[in-house]
């Protein structure tokens, strides 16, 4: 006699596949610019000039990314960049020029928002335990010479 299991319901939004980076497809990483400046400080001048000037044609390059324009009074300008992995990233723009905010931009617009991991001395992880533990010349009898 065959036994009847109980089925869960099929949902139309389960059957679509998510998007990943790869051959056919890419999907922009940043999804979300911040502009936060100050309009009174001499130190949000270059700021305001790159906002006046140049945001324009950087919303029509990228056009998946929402800019955000905030006015933060007596604070140091900076560009707040989110990202689609639940990550932000803050670049302080104080002390640049015009086309040096516009690199910083380019930067927070290039960047994939994930942590930045170390190239030297990757260590070693291992998914089971040693039988014996880890070893350390400390722990023996005789210490080790060359």
């Amino acid at each position: 006699m065959a036994t009847l299991t109980a089925t869960r319901p099929i949902f139309r939004a389960s059957l679509r596949s998510a998007q990943a980076n790869g051959h056919a497809v890419f999907i922009p990483q940043c999804r979300k610019i911040v502009f936060e400046y100050c309009d009174k400080w001499p130190s949000s001048a270059n700021t305001r000039t790159f906002l006046l000037k140049h945001l324009r044609s950087v919303a029509e390059e990228n056009p998946h990314v929402e800019l955000v324009v905030r006015q933060r009074n007596h604070k140091e300008p900076i560009a707040r960049g989110f990202y689609i992995n639940d990550r932000d990233k803050v670049v302080p723009l104080n002390g640049f020029e015009v086309n040096g905010i516009q690199k910083k931009v380019q930067l927070l617009l290039d960047s994939s928002g994930a942590k930045i991991k170390p190239l030297k001395r990757r260590t070693i992880e291992s998914t089971t335990e040693s039988a014996r533990g880890i070893w350390s010349g400390l722990h023996v009898d005789e210490l080790f010479k060359i």
